[in-house]
């Protein structure tokens, strides 16, 4: 026989095997059976929290949960560690003897997750509570949330601050900020990696950008996170502010922390992402005050209607039905007590003469007169789409607002367990178009402790979401304290591209 003939049997041998071993491994559902890209479970989440106080009589809460799903549950890790403390700009080189002596005790997990469905909690008093790093993986990645959640009852931004961990990115809008003389506002940059990323922070204010070198290569060390005082950053004092930050190399988590001496004070998380329609879901019946603020980061100028979506429908503020904006400035508009009495959620589109120019907003809402005044943001939200998560609510004091925006849809809220104990509560809603729901929460039975709210969208158009917490009496010192947080789609699924076995790649 000759060699060709030999190589021939040869191949067709080896086309035998590998055609035999696909067709075994191939599954029998799935994207490679159906040829459909299909939706798969996440394998790991990252998460991020930054420092919640430099004050010494701050409390904090934190708290983290991942849902029930349909994954295995069998195996899985879900934990948060502390992040080194930097300064910005620091070369955490200087730092590198002492932290390999603390590494050991950094690793150690600070709040673990154990299974789906229960929430767990851990509590830090004073200025020493850290930011931290978390990373889940396996069955206890889809989904996972967490929240800090801490309060004070003296000093500049006294009051309630609610900030959702977040996962790293590289590039975040902050309508809302301030260097005005009564604020001081934080921006925190945390890095979840093993090595150093850099950032740059670009200020927009009235009149547009502002000249300022020193929000240039911001240097953030590695699994550290760096606090930056805005006002560093620019010589003028600027009532209303819209920072841009991009990390240049390298992933961070973004968050500004915003404290008033008269007003209290808050986290103002990131916008989405620029788009030419925004939602700003759930700003509370009893505002006193809404400042809204908005930016067009492209070049063309942005004419947008403001409607106020409420229980019974919709409705534009009077004098303030239109907002025009110019590019690359921030515009800032008062809107006083648009509310009225009811829960409401102002929706910016485009005007019928404008094209879809894309933006950034958030508002500022103050509830209470005088000095008793206290503040929370609340910037426009990402859609819940399949399912979104927030934790730490408590019995009382929880509230959660549903917005449909354009059609109508139907949600199902599941409360879980408490972090003491209790058994998981369900509820479907219908949220009418153009309108903004206040649920009726359904609680867990022989709640103990705090628990996690789950929206998933059943049905209909997009939903937007909110929940609000307050604290009142002697906790607060008399003062009616709150934070507000968006609930967005946890991306806790991720589509697999349809795949099969190919045997041409066999015969090149």
């Amino acid at each position: 026989m000759k060699r060709t003939t030999l190589s021939l049997i040869a191949a067709g041998a080896a086309l035998a095997a590998v055609t035999s071993v696909a067709a075994v491994a191939a599954p029998e559902e799935g994207p490679a059976a159906t040829g459909k890209a299909a939706q798969q479970p996440v394998e790991r989440t990252s998460l991020l929290c930054p420092a919640p106080s430099s004050s010494e009589l701050a409390e904090t809460t934190y708290t983290a949960f991942t849902p029930k799903t349909e994954v295995s549950a069998d195996s899985g890790t879900a934990a948060l560690v502390p992040a080194a403390r930097s300064l910005a700009g620091k070369d955490d080189k200087d730092d590198k003897d002492g932290e390999d002596g603390k590494k050991g005790e950094e690793e150690k997990p600070f709040l673990a997750v154990k299974k789906q469905g229960a929430p767990v909690t851990a509590e830090e008093n004073g200025s020493g509570a850290p930011a931290l790093i978390g990373l889940a993986e396996g069955s206890l990645a889809p989904g996972w949330s967490a929240q800090q959640t801490t309060h004070f009852t003296a000093g500049a931004g006294r009051g309630l601050h609610g900030a959702v961990c977040s996962a790293p990115d590289t590039d975040f809008w902050f309508p809302g900020a301030s260097t005005a003389e009564d604020r001081s506002d934080y921006l925190h940059l945390t890095n979840p990696d093993d090595a150093a990323a850099v950032v740059d922070i670009e200020l927009y204010g009235k009149d547009g950008a502002l000249d300022s070198e020193v929000g240039e290569g911001i240097q953030v060390p590695p699994r550290s996170s760096v606090p930056v005082l805005l006002s560093t950053l620019t010589g003028k004092p600027q009532t209303n502010l819209t920072v841009h930050v991009t990390a240049r190399s390298g992933r961070v988590a973004a968050a500004v922390q915003a404290l008033d001496q008269k007003v209290g004070g808050d986290w103002l998380t990131p916008s989405a992402e620029p788009s030419a329609s925004v939602v700003l879901p759930g700003i509370p019946k009893d505002a006193t005050a809404v400042r809204l603020v908005a930016f067009a980061p492209g070049s063309a100028d942005a004419d947008l209607k403001v409607s106020l979506a409420g229980p019974n429908g919709s409705l534009s503020p009077a004098g303030n039905e239109t907002l025009h904006l110019k590019s690359g400035m921030t515009t800032a508009v008062d809107l006083a007590d648009v509310t009225r009495g009811e829960p409401g959620s102002l929706v910016l589109t485009p005007t019928g003469d404008s094209g879809d120019t894309p933006v950034v907003a958030a508002v500022r809402v103050i509830r209470g007169k005088g000095a008793e005044q206290e503040s929370a943001f609340i910037p426009a939200a990402r859609p819940v789409g399949d399912r979104a998560t927030v934790t730490g609510n408590g019995a009382k004091g929880t509230y959660l607002a549903l917005t449909a925006p354009g059609k109508a849809a139907k949600v199902r809220v599941t409360a879980s367990a408490g972090t003491g104990g209790g058994t998981a509560a369900t509820k479907t809603y219908s949220v009418g178009a153009g309108r903004t729901l206040a649920a009726d929460i359904p609680l867990p039975d022989s709640l103990k402790g705090t628990y996690a709210l789950t929206v998933e969208t059943v049905s209909g158009g997009p939903v937007h979401a909110s929940r609000t917490l307050t604290l009142s009496g002697a906790a607060a010192d008399g003062i009616s304290m709150f934070t507000v947080q968006n609930l967005t789609d946890d991306r806790g699924t991720v589509t697999v591209p349809a795949a099969r076995p190919e045997m041409g790649v066999l015969l090149d």
